[in-house]
């Protein structure tokens, strides 16, 4: 570790150099200072090793199911050898900034670190050097480049100590860190000077205002190194990789208290993409990896063009792990090869889920899954759940399974092809429905937040209600687009999700065609920057073109309640009826608002209203008032989202409704 005498600089005339977190500057020393550096260099260096040299205590309790046995009172912190105790005091001069003195505390180690004695004089002498090094830094961010930090160590100098490798003095030490900041100053001269071998000129700002530095603004350090990453960042978006900060020159005039700076910046050549090649696949088809990235070879070079294909490899959900590794160098045809390095994640995978309302039951679901069948991206999924648990009669409760398959990059890279086999018993009390669907699906990403899909589906069913017992075999082509701006899936604070999906059908047995039409749209806004005030709100609306009402399958009428629904009423309890029992309706209008507030980070409250109806009609004729729930409800935030716990009471409740329910499921309500 190298030594720095107090004074934050070494004045060398009326014009000073310096260095500090990168910022390199040049000064004259004398061969006395080189001396006494020399030797402050060789104490501070065995200082630290003293320090991390000190062995720790051997732990002498252990833990079994979350139970400690043999544990000691006291909190099992590894002992220091030779503890050197001190009292600290930090106190700063000559300065009209407040706030200085209490952000130079929160810095400083001696004074945060007062109850943890270092190992020894020597480890006291290692803290004393990091503290000034730490509070030189502080001064520089805040703009102060001629000041002094001074720390005594029982009334001596901590030069003094470094020389002696001695703290003379009763116990504990008394340290005393005097800080005098000395002036602001103020960025003078600032200049960008682009050098280009080729002379040719980035189309960038020139003026240094235009990057954050500004002349008679205060020369805080942190502004210089923002400038400079700024910089490189955007000469690597027009397409200059290698770009750097070739040379910053800083001076500093304490005639006039300003800083002068010089950045010099070396785009390097222009280039485009590459051959691209990848590594560290086991089971993954390298070339599926190359081509499903989508790098664009011959194209500009892009670290946008990166970020999507890095985001486009991480959705395949096959790997840990994915970089991007440029070459060293550009070529001379201006050509960058680029390398995907990848970690390619368990094939096998089984997971299980559980949900519950006071409404609906308790819900439980599982599944198998197998990433990367075939090397190229595949999934198989086999699924199964069972619902409304609690019936006394098993016959009342709910099942599904279901077999999956995926295929990504089916019809290119923005494409995928999946198909499903799905067996399901749907109960709810106004109708019987037990189904099986079959259905293939052409999916295509269109853009970064637009997704849409085309498919066919042949959906044989067998349902019981109050119309009687009836059969159906439909044939139909469902099809959605989806417009998605979230900026968290689980978790939302911002953005719209949207969706619309179209489905013509025809049921060969009744000989009935029929459309499905179906929106859905919810909106997220914070009302503050940390994003602790949320305000959600969500509009679905609904209509089936075609037959009479008892010609349409159950389970696919609208009816509305439930937790996904209208808090607060029966699950699917909400809609015309016919002698009393629910049968659902050709139209659906849902209105739900949420307002959502974290009190801490790992604990939230929510406030709810939602509101709606289904409709005889295929239009919504609002001959029926909207059926309200209100609600409150807490969230618990976890690593995968939010545990949800929700209350709500409808405010108008009908036949089979609760006075109250309760709603737990992961992530929020929408």
């Amino acid at each position: 570790m190298k030594s720095r005498p107090s004074e934050l600089s070494v004045s060398t005339g009326n014009r000073e150099s310096f260095c500090r977190n990168g910022i390199a500057v040049l000064s004259e020393r004398t061969k006395q200072s080189a001396s006494r550096l020399a030797k402050s260099v060789l104490l501070a260096g065995t200082a630290l090793f003293l320090a991390f040299s000190v062995p720790s205590s051997p732990a002498h309790a252990f833990e079994i199911f979350g139970l400690k046995f043999f544990e000691p009172d006291r909190d099992e912190t590894p002992a220091v050898e030779d503890p050197f105790a001190y009292t600290a005091d930090l106190t700063v001069t000559g300065t009209a900034d407040s706030g200085l003195e209490e952000t130079l505390r929160s810095r400083s180690g001696l004074v945060s670190q007062v109850e943890t004695p270092p190992s020894g004089v020597a480890g006291m002498i290692s803290r004393a050097l990091s503290d000034r090094e730490r509070l030189i830094g502080q001064l520089y961010s805040e703009g102060y480049y001629g000041g002094t930090v001074n720390i005594r160590l029982n009334g001596t100098p901590l030069e003094t100590a470094l020389e002696t490798g001695s703290v003379p003095g009763a116990s504990p030490a008394k340290v005393a860190v005097s800080v005098d900041p000395g002036p602001q100053f103020q960025f003078g001269d600032v200049s960008i000077q682009y050098e280009s071998p080729d002379g040719a000129q980035p189309d960038l700002p020139q003026s240094a205002a235009d990057w954050g530095l500004r002349p008679g603004a205060i020369a805080k350090s942190g502004e210089v190194r923002t400038a400079e990453g700024r910089l490189t960042t955007d000469l690597r978006d027009q397409g200059y990789p290698k770009a750097r900060i070739a040379e910053r020159i800083i001076v500093a005039d304490h005639a006039t208290k300003t800083l002068d700076v010089t950045l010099k910046v070396v785009p390097g050549s222009q280039a485009h993409f590459g051959p691209v090649s990848v590594s560290g696949t086991e089971v993954t088809d390298p070339d599926f990896v190359a081509t499903y990235a989508m790098l664009p070879e011959g194209a500009r070079y892009s670290p946008e063009e990166l970020e999507k294909a890095r985001k486009r490899l991480n959705e395949l959900g096959i790997f840990g792990s994915v970089r991007f590794v440029e070459g060293d160098e550009v070529g001379p045809d201006g050509s960058l090869p680029v390398t995907i390095e990848v970690t390619e994640r368990k094939r096998h995978v089984i997971g299980a889920g559980a949900s519950w309302s006071s409404s609906e039951g308790v819900g439980l679901e599982a599944y198998w899954r197998r990433r990367n069948l075939f090397g190229r991206g595949e999934l198989l999924s086999v699924e199964g759940s069972v619902g409304r648990i609690g019936n006394n009669d098993i016959g009342q409760m709910e099942y599904s399974a279901r077999v999956a398959f995926e295929k990504p990059g089916a019809f290119g890279p923005l494409t995928k092809f999946t198909t499903s086999l799905t067996a399901k018993q749907e109960n709810p009390d106004a109708y019987t429905s037990r189904w099986v669907t079959y259905d293939a699906y052409y999916h295509r990403r269109f853009s970064e937040q637009l997704n849409g899909r085309l498919g066919a589906a042949v959906t044989y069913a067998n349902e019981e209600d109050v119309f009687g017992n009836s059969d159906y075999l439909l044939v139909s082509t469902p099809g959605d687009l989806t417009w998605d701006t979230r900026d968290d899936k689980l978790n939302p604070t911002k953005g719209i999700f949207s969706v619309i999906a179209i489905e013509p059908a025809y049921d060969t047995l009744q000989q009935n065609a029929m459309l499905f039409v179906r929106g859905t749209a919810s909106s997220y806004v914070a009302l503050d920057d940390a994003k602790r005030f949320v305000l959600a709100g969500k509009v679905s609306a609904g209509s089936v073109i075609g037959p009479d009402i008892q010609d349409i399958p159950a389970n696919r009428r609208f009816i509305a309640g439930g937790g996904g629904s209208i808090r607060g009423y029966a699950y699917r309890n909400v809609g015309p009826r016919v002698n009393g029992e629910i049968v659902g309706g050709r139209s659906l209008v849902e209105l739900s608002g949420e307002v959502r507030i974290k009190v801490t980070d790992t604990i939230g409250i929510v406030g709810f209203v939602d509101a709606g109806n289904a409709y005889e009609d295929e239009v919504p004729d609002f001959s029926e008032p909207f059926k309200i729930g209100v609600g409150a409800g807490i969230r618990y935030f976890t690593p995968i989202g939010p545990l949800r716990v929700d209350a709500a009471i409808p405010l108008d409740p009908g036949k089979d409704d609760p006075d109250f329910a309760l709603y737990v499921g992961l992530s929020q309500a929408f």
